[in-house]
C-alpha cells in the first residue's frame, strides 16, 4: 500500500494544498465546537495564499486526471499492460479525492452548517439610557467562520443585547447594557478567540 500512495504523490500534494487553503477558516470552526479559543487566528496569515493554493490544487489534480486518462501505450508486442489496478490508483479513488479537495476548497462557503451561531438577543432593558453603542475594530478575521467565533465569545458577555460581526469591515458593532458589562469586558472576550481589538468607539444607538 506504501508504494501504492507514493505513485499517488500528486494527487495527494494537491489534497495538502486543499486543506491548507482553507484552514484559516476550518479552525475557527473547531475552535467553537472543541470550545478552544485563541489557537485559531494563529492560521490568518494563509488567507492571502489561499488564492495560489487554490489556483495550485486545481493544476495538481487537473495533471492527476490527465495521467489517470490518457492511453496507456502497449508494449512492442503490441500488447496492452496486463494487470488490475487496485483500489487506490482507480479512477474510481482519484474521483473521491478530487470532491474531498473541492470540499476543502470551499469550505468558507458552508462553514456556518457545522455550529448554530448565537442569534441577536432582543433588548429588554428597563432604562434605555444605560444601553450603549461601540464598534470594535478587529484584526485577523478572515472569513464569516471566524465572525461567528467571535459572536460565539460576545454571546457569553453577561449585558450584551446585540452584536453585527463583518468580517469585511473587519468590525463589530455591539450594543449593550452599561450597568452590566464595559468596553473592556468586551475587549476581553473578542481578544480571547485569538482576533485582536485595535480600537473602540462609543457611538450614538
Amino acid at each position: 500500500m506504501i508504494s501504492q500512495i507514493k505513485n499517488n504523490k500528486t494527487w495527494i500534494a494537491g489534497l495538502f494544498a486543499a486543506a491548507a487553503a482553507s484552514l484559516c477558516c476550518v479552525m475557527p470552526v473547531l475552535a467553537i465546537l472543541g470550545g478552544v479559543g485563541g489557537f485559531a487566528s494563529s492560521f490568518s496569515w494563509i488567507e492571502p495564499f489561499r488564492p495560489y493554493l487554490i489556483g495550485f490544487t486545481i493544476i495538481v489534480f487537473a495533471f492527476a486526471w490527465y495521467k489517470k486518462l490518457k492511453p496507456s501505450k502497449a508494449d512492442n508486442c503490441g500488447c496492452e499492460p496486463a494487470g488490475k489496478s487496485s483500489f487506490w490508483q482507480s479512477k474510481f479513488f482519484l474521483a473521491i479525492m478530487t470532491v474531498t479537495a473541492g470540499l476543502l476548497m470551499t469550505f468558507p462557503m458552508y462553514a456556518k452548517m457545522f455550529f448554530s451561531a448565537p442569534q441577536k438577543v432582543a433588548i429588554i432593558t428597563a432604562d434605555n439610557k444605560n444601553i450603549q453603542q461601540a464598534v470594535f475594530k478587529i484584526e485577523g478575521m478572515t472569513c464569516e467562520a471566524c465572525t461567528e467565533h467571535v459572536n460565539d465569545e460576545v454571546a457569553k458577555v453577561k449585558g450584551v443585547l446585540t452584536w453585527q460581526t463583518s468580517y469585511e469591515n473587519a468590525a463589530s458593532i455591539i450594543k449593550f447594557d452599561s450597568t452590566k458589562t464595559t468596553t473592556d469586558s468586551i475587549i476581553a472576550a473578542i481578544n480571547s478567540t485569538g482576533y485582536n481589538v485595535i480600537s473602540s468607539t462609543l457611538t450614538k444607538k
